[in-house]
């Protein structure tokens, strides 16, 4: 067998394992995240955790697929080992980027939810009180 179909079977076999793992580990510890961000709401915190899974595995699939092209021909076990050092290291480097894009766009709902949560004071007015109209701690009325 030709060790550029090896190098393509092995990018394959580790790229789709690394992706299947951090999806299942973000999925997993993003729950909790997420239903802070939608304020408790857990059906919608697990929607929105399944639609941020789907799109992470078909940008990751179809970025794993699009860069298993070899242009070289892989002649010996460096070669090989080559090869597969850079197109897993740039895979990698794509699951973190898309991992702290993620984590970024999150967190910037989390805080405007933070700040809106913040504005909205605990209790409702109970009624007003009126100011003092003269006393030793009022200012003198003008005269006039």
């Amino acid at each position: 067998m030709d060790l550029t179909v090896v190098a393509y079977i092995v990018y394959l076999l580790i790229s789709v394992a690394l992706t299947i793992w951090v999806a299942r580990t973000l999925s997993r510890n993003g729950r909790i995240f997420l239903a802070d961000v939608l304020h408790g709401n857990e059906k919608l915190a697990e929607a929105v955790n399944h639609l941020l899974v789907v799109g992470f595995y078909l940008v990751n699939f179809g970025f794993v697929a699009l860069y298993l092209g070899q242009d070289d021909t892989v002649l010996d076990a460096r070669a090989l080992f080559e090869a597969l050092s850079v197109k897993l290291g740039v895979v990698l480097l794509v699951l973190g980027v898309m991992h702290l894009g993620n984590v970024y766009v999150l967190n910037k709902i989390r805080r405007r939810g933070v700040m809106e949560r913040e504005q909205v004071p605990p209790v409702g007015p109970q009624g007003w009180t009126q100011t003092p109209k003269a006393g030793p701690w009022a200012p003198p009325a003008p005269q006039g």
